[in-house]
């Protein structure tokens, strides 16, 4: 898969190197090293410099200040290069002379797809640090562990070790002939529809979980399901799933009042821009454009 087929945010463009998240000497060695580079993020933004955009990445003597190792989340090698992310809670933005910070979902369509891969990396795990603090367990408080990669419960008598968690949800094209299901939310700006979607629930499989969401949100019933490609949604922490569905009946009932409407379009219909479509950057997107495409083989 090229760069190109990636969807964005996703790509194995860090080394993760998980081997070396409890390996103190060689986490020493790489802050002390000047080839390391530091990912800031600072109220959910990440910092970049120039048109259209990319990344900065902060050497240790560019931080400015010193750093509390614990602080500091090993994110892997990228571009030959150990990264470490870190979040700065300053009331004004830090290090405007080197670059803007800037919301992860515009630079999503601005960035090289290593560098956006990379960033979504450090914001997902920025965001997990805010929202653990506290032990789930025993309410005790809790510190990060692994080179930031997990937290773990301060209680000796707790421990609890505490993971990042990531909520798998599918996301699905559902087509019929020439026709294609969207259904729009009532919070969306006016014309905009987007693929069916819906998070996976306890003891259930993504492709019934599929099934499921289509028949709650539009009482159509879908057979074949087919997995279409994957993409880590930042905000705060989905997997989306991405399917293509062959759907086994037309008629539209909202089931669960989630959407506030459902509609089969045409092709022609959506080239012609009578509906707006999902933002470039998502999966939703790409499966539109995808089932778009395939007009062009019939």
């Amino acid at each position: 898969m090229t760069d190109k087929d990636q969807n964005v945010f996703a790509g194995a463009f860090v080394d993760r190197s998980g081997e070396r998240r409890k390996d103190a000497e060689w986490l020493g060695d790489a802050l002390d090293s000047d080839d390391t580079r530091f990912v800031p993020v600072w109220q959910k933004q990440c910092l970049v410099a120039g048109e259209p955009g990319s990344a900065v990445l902060l050497e240790r003597t560019q931080l400015g200040r010193d750093v509390d190792e614990r602080d500091l989340i090993f994110l892997g090698v990228f571009r030959d290069h150990p990264a470490f992310a870190i979040a700065f809670d300053d009331e004004e933005a830090p290090f405007t002379d080197l670059g803007e910070f800037r919301q992860l979902r515009y630079l999503g369509t601005v960035l090289p797809p290593d560098e956006a891969n990379l960033l979504a990396h450090a914001h997902a795990l920025v965001l997990w640090h805010a929202s653990q603090v506290y032990c789930p367990r025993c309410g005790s408080g809790s510190r990060p562990d692994a080179a930031g990669n997990s937290r773990i419960c301060i209680n000796e008598d707790c421990g609890k070790q505490i993971f990042p968690r990531v909520d798998p949800a599918i996301i699905v094209l559902v087509a019929h002939g020439d026709r294609c299901l969207l259904g729009r939310q009532p919070a969306w700006p006016e014309g905009r529809y987007s693929t069916i979607a819906g998070f996976v629930e306890p003891g259930e499989s993504v492709e019934d979980a599929v099934r499921r969401e289509v028949y709650e949100e539009t009482n159509v019933r879908v057979s074949k399901v087919s997995y279409h490609s994957s993409q880590p949604w930042p905000f705060p922490s989905s997997l989306m799933l991405g399917f293509v569905a062959e759907a086994t009946t037309t008629d539209i009932e909202l089931n669960d009042g989630e959407l506030e409407d459902a509609r089969w379009f045409t092709r022609d219909e959506l080239l012609s821009g009578s509906c707006k479509l999902p933002f470039r950057i998502s999966i939703a997107r790409r499966l539109v454009d995808h089932w778009i495409s395939l007009g062009d083989n019939d």
